[in-house]
């Protein structure tokens, strides 16, 4: 009889694995891991063309900051997703350098003599920036309140329909003033990737199915060599190891318009991404609270000074990539370290990087319509959670998606701003969304002007609006292990 009662005590229902904190195979890892590079290899390598091309800069330089580009975004994923003592959120996600930060990066450059000459100045100021937003990153988490999911839904699905038009120019070819762009050969090379993606999707099961992303990358640039419509070239030329030294421009400065001009972009891009990190938090089953952002800040701002150190840009949360987890359902946090070391390799070994590049834009555009697009429909999923049977709540979101999307439409806005911020500020169509759902909820739910009687019917939906706060993500609730 004992015997009996010991073995019913020994029936227990399994333990229900996290997800997050799941291990796969090396191989796993391995090709997952190249998955998540391939789907943000290209923005990390545009950011600092794009810096090189506006202060002036030519030859082995621009090679010095791609490599220092890549490098950088590796570390900063690793931050984020393996994470130190009280830094980095420990959820799959991948960082890298933010385009938000070009325009100031270029002003500080040239204000500071242009070209190599003016690379030290720029590099102070992302160090100083990114050791402030360290700093101040725990007055973030007071801030959460102020995001439900009517805000952060919004903002997401901002997110997910302002880089269509990326997606979209890649499509046609990368380059909109080019006479080939849009042109039959660069549309056909993207359908042969999005409907190889869809394929895979639609016919295959387990781990097919979960890379259907890389399966179309590859179909689609096979295709483009055998057309023709590939170049190789770079790879031979390419080094099979580069390494470039910390502060390799000269010692930083730092001066004091450049550091708060830095330091103003940190802070759009820091309310940004906390949206993010909350469209992860819903994917993956994790509640994002303040004590989260703070972690994830901090490594926004370390990744960013480290960069800085290491000839690098501004770190930021990488939207493509929050599409594909998304897709694939695979939510591993080390699946997505394992790519923050490819990246890092890639930074090491500029001959590998370069067989990564060889990807037509057009085959890369194939698979971010998908991608992006999914980052949309996370968008409207946490929108559910909200009463949108709400006049205020409808208009909220009517309003930002609209006014998120003028830079989309018409970049000339931007144009016409006086003064880099407010440059910076009308070219990103998710910074203006994100300002436009953030104020207006504060308007709506929080703000109570002068004469404004307390109803019971108010309070009530205060107190709703409220709850909305402490809801949680659809679904069985996977426990989390909380980082110290």
């Amino acid at each position: 009889m004992p015997h009996r009662k010991a073995q019913h005590q020994d029936v227990r229902p399994p333990a229900r694995r996290d997800p997050v904190e799941a291990v796969p195979s090396a191989w796993r890892l391995a090709v997952y891991g190249l998955q998540h590079v391939l789907a943000f290899y290209a923005g990390a390598v545009v950011m600092p063309l794009l810096v090189a091309e506006g202060i002036g800069l030519s030859g082995d330089d621009i090679g010095l900051l791609v490599n220092a580009s890549l490098l950088t975004c590796g570390i900063a994923t690793l931050l984020q997703s393996v994470g130190l003592p009280g830094v980095g959120i420990r959820l799959p996600v991948v960082q890298g350098t933010s385009t938000t930060a070009v325009p100031s990066l270029v002003s500080v450059g040239l204000a500071a003599g242009g070209a190599r000459a003016g690379l030290p100045t720029v590099f102070g100021a992302v160090i100083a920036a990114g050791l402030a937003l360290f700093v101040i990153a725990p007055v973030f988490s007071r801030l959460v309140r102020f995001f439900p999911p009517l805000v952060t839904g919004t903002i997401v699905t901002i997110v997910g329909i302002t880089l269509l038009a990326v997606a979209a120019r890649q499509v046609g070819g990368g380059d909109p003033s080019a006479r080939s762009f849009g042109s039959p050969a660069h549309l056909g090379l993207a359908a042969v990737t999005l409907v190889a993606i869809l394929l895979f999707n639609k016919l295959s099961r387990g781990f097919l199915a979960t890379v259907a992303v890389l399966a179309g990358l590859v179909i689609g640039t096979g295709v483009a060599a055998l057309a023709g419509y590939t170049d190789f070239s770079g790879i031979g030329d390419s080094a099979w190891l580069g390494v470039t030294a910390p502060l390799h421009f000269g010692a930083p400065r730092f001066d004091t318009v450049a550091v708060l001009s830095l330091f103003l972009v940190m802070v759009i891009i820091a309310v940004e991404s906390i949206g993010q990190f909350f469209a992860v938090g819903r994917i993956v089953g994790r509640e994002v609270s303040g004590r989260h952002v703070t972690r994830a800040l901090r490594a926004d701002g370390l990744a960013t000074a480290a960069a800085g150190v290491l000839n690098s840009f501004p770190s930021t949360v990488y939207s493509q990539n929050i599409g594909l987890i998304q897709l694939t359902r695979v939510k591993s946090r080390w699946i997505v370290a394992a790519s923050g070391v490819i990246m890092m390799l890639l930074g090491l070994v500029p001959k590998v990087g370069a067989v990564v590049a060889s990807m037509p834009t057009s085959v890369l555009g194939g698979a971010t319509i998908v991608l992006f697009s999914t980052i949309a429909v996370v968008g409207v999923q946490i929108l559910g959670q909200a009463d949108l049977t709400d006049q205020r709540n409808t208009i909220l979101v009517a309003a930002s998606v609209g006014i998120g999307f003028l830079p989309t439409a018409f970049p000339q806005f931007a144009e016409q701003m006086p003064g880099r911020q407010l440059h910076a500020l009308f070219e990103s169509g998710i910074i203006l969304g994100t300002l436009t759902a953030v104020l207006l909820n504060l308007f709506f739910h929080h703000l109570r002007l002068p004469g404004q009687q307390r109803t019971a019917a108010h309070s009530i939906d205060r107190s709703a609006h409220c709850m909305q706060h402490e809801e949680r993500p659809a679904g069985p609730e996977i426990p989390a292990k909380e980082a110290p």
